[in-house]
């Protein structure tokens, strides 16, 4: 019998960057496919956030604060004062800070799972969905919510509603349906539809960056892990097989130290842009 050999390097990426999904695709576009670990880990995560939110708030005293309070005193003193900066209506605050807050520490959360080792979870996944029967071959599984397209354009679509309500609720029904067809060229009939079609424009390219920038970023930085992984399974293959595996522990290093900053940076331009975007729907042209 011919010696059972590993997958490729193009196999391995392409086994990684596939979704465990409630079902084949039957198209490219098929809104009844749902990439079932995203929702997972983007659930877990959720409830995982607010378990650690809650904790804090419970345990807070009037007194010295612990490590803990202390940190997220810091995080919601930061929050609040970004949102006051932006938002200058002190009632819409009362929802908009807490809600940039909780945008914030989920999308952190979710970008975090990227410093879990690579193969760690998909392993565990195969070994879970082999004792059930299945093949092992076919167990799929992304843990970072974030390098999925469709969560981080569902999270834009979510800030996205909330300034179509803003628009409602500061302009009034009436107000804002004015604005979408009167700017910004002015109220003149014949630049009406004009108009109306550069606001849906915006409103579109809005919330395609908003959700196209987290992405973009996460799926980088979870294909830049795979091949890091890569340079260990490579070293079989490789004269140097003693440096490659140095080599892959040193630059996994010095990446994950680096992807530190990303996944705090990503998750706090995701949420400066939901405040942003949501002053603007307090602004009337």
């Amino acid at each position: 019998m011919a010696a059972e050999h590993g997958p490729s390097a193009g196999e391995y990426i392409g086994h990684h960057l596939t979704h465990l999904q409630n079902k084949p695709m039957s198209g490219v576009i098929d809104f009844s496919v749902y990439n079932l670990d995203s929702i997972f880990w983007s659930i877990l995560m959720g409830v995982l956030g607010t378990f650690f939110l809650w904790k804090a708030a419970k345990s807070a005293t009037a007194g010295v604060p612990g490590r803990f309070q202390a940190a997220v005193e810091m995080l919601v003193e930061m929050v609040d004062t970004q949102a006051k900066g932006i938002i200058h209506n002190a009632n819409s605050r009362k929802l908009v800070a807490p809600l940039a807050l909780t945008v914030f520490v989920w999308i952190f959360l979710l970008n975090a799972m990227d410093f879990l080792p690579v193969d760690l979870i998909p392993w565990i996944w195969e070994r879970i969905y082999g004792a059930t029967g299945g093949d092992p071959h076919h167990a799929y599984m992304r843990v970072v919510p974030t390098a999925d397209l469709s969560t981080t354009l569902g999270l834009s679509s979510g800030v996205l509603f909330v300034c179509l309500a803003y628009n409602v609720k500061i302009k009034g029904l009436g107000g804002w349906i004015h604005e979408l067809f009167t700017a910004p060229f002015g109220a003149h009939p014949l630049l009406w539809p004009v108009n109306f079609l550069m606001q849906m424009i915006e409103f579109a390219a809005k919330t395609v960056s908003h959700g196209m920038r987290l992405f973009g970023n996460m799926y980088a930085g979870e294909l830049v892990f795979m091949l890091i992984a890569l340079m260990g399974g490579g070293a079989a293959l490789s004269l140097s097989g003693i440096l490659l595996p140095i080599g892959q522990v040193i630059v996994g290093s010095i990446w994950a130290i680096f992807h530190i900053l990303i996944v705090a940076l990503q998750a706090f331009i995701f949420m400066m842009l939901t405040l942003v975007y949501v002053g603007q729907a307090h602004d009337a042209h």
